[in-house]
């Protein structure tokens, strides 16, 4: 109960935002009563920090398993950097969930400290599939942490400007997205494209 409770709120944040979103709306979408809602989450704040998680959750879940099919370097990293346009780009709900996470980052504690944590974790992934990239000869990156860094800054640029060019996170961009992403990571070498 208390899983499906935090992916419903995922979906009711998502959706209306959390400060219009009530415990109730969060309860009659997962089917449940108030009273039932509270016997798992004591208030809103925590249902919010529980719906966060489900976020980050899901979506180490999903990489991972994206991951395990693969074994060659660069098709791995250009794999996860496709999964991750696909679902904080292109998709509205997560992409409008994740930015209304990042803007209340700003006022709350505890929500910044686990979008910090999870932030972490998808940087240090995506260091360790660069790494693997240059160790393999298919990629040449010189800084491969400050372009990661600045890969990551770029996709919540993107993810902003959506807000006012929607076109921008259209599908039909995704894989230019994609190439400019790999781009700032790294330029492929001639022997790597073949």
């Amino acid at each position: 109960m208390p899983d499906r409770l935090a992916r419903c709120a995922f979906e009711v944040f998502a959706e209306r935002g959390f400060r219009d979103a009530s415990v109730q709306d969060i309860a009659a979408r997962a089917g449940v009563t108030k009273g039932s809602f509270y016997s798992h989450y004591r208030s809103k704040q925590e249902i919010i920090l529980a719906a966060c998680n489900h976020y980050y959750r899901t979506y180490q879940q999903r990489v991972h398993a994206q991951l395990a099919t693969l074994d060659d370097p660069l098709e791995r990293l250009r794999s996860v950097l496709e999964y991750a346009v696909r679902t904080c780009v292109i998709d509205r709900q997560t992409r409008v969930f994740t930015t209304k996470v990042f803007a209340l980052s700003l006022q709350d504690d505890a929500v910044r400290a686990g979008w910090a944590q999870f932030y972490d974790t998808v940087r240090q992934q995506y260091l360790g599939l660069v790494h693997a990239a240059v160790a393999a000869g298919q990629l040449q990156s010189p800084q491969p942490e400050a372009a990661v860094n600045l890969m990551l800054a770029a996709i919540e640029g993107v993810k902003l400007r959506a807000v006012f060019e929607p076109q921008i996170a259209a599908p039909d961009e995704r894989a230019s997205i994609v190439e400019g992403l790999l781009g700032i990571l790294g330029s492929v070498p001639q022997t790597a494209m073949r």
